[in-house]
């Protein structure tokens, strides 16, 4: 959608939210609820009992503007908002582009599945004989 038929009244360019408090940047991990994108960011968390650090990862949902519309596997930057639903305390801000990593996993994800595929195929071919 074009930026300047924006007609979102929760877009933060062009309508009444104002993103305060902390931004975050983090992946879309899905975007197919209706103006809605998954966003998930790994951090690390101090433990001084192990003194070691573990691994967590936050997942929230953000509001996805028309304007803006964030795609799965795209780096964004969300900001902290009023409430906008039960669910929606963020809004995707700005895009970065596609997250490297996750285009990666999503290729090896779908080449090991059409492998899975062509050998069910051939063991079916071979019983059928």
């Amino acid at each position: 959608m074009n930026m300047a038929n924006c007609t979102d009244a929760h877009c933060p360019v062009h309508g009444e939210v104002l993103p305060r408090g902390r931004r975050f940047t983090g992946v879309v991990t899905s975007d197919r609820m209706s103006k809605t994108a998954t966003v998930e960011w790994a951090g690390r968390k101090y433990l001084p009992k192990y003194e070691r650090y573990i691994k967590r990862r936050t997942k929230v949902h953000a509001h996805n503007p028309e304007c803006i519309n964030a795609r799965k596997g795209e780096r964004v930057i969300i900001a902290e908002c009023r409430p906008l639903s039960k669910t929606k305390h963020f809004v995707v801000i700005k895009t970065l582009g596609v997250d490297i990593k996750m285009q990666l996993k999503e290729e090896l994800r779908i080449a090991e599945r059409k492998k899975l595929e062509g050998e069910e195929y051939a063991s079916s071919k071979s019983t059928d004989n």
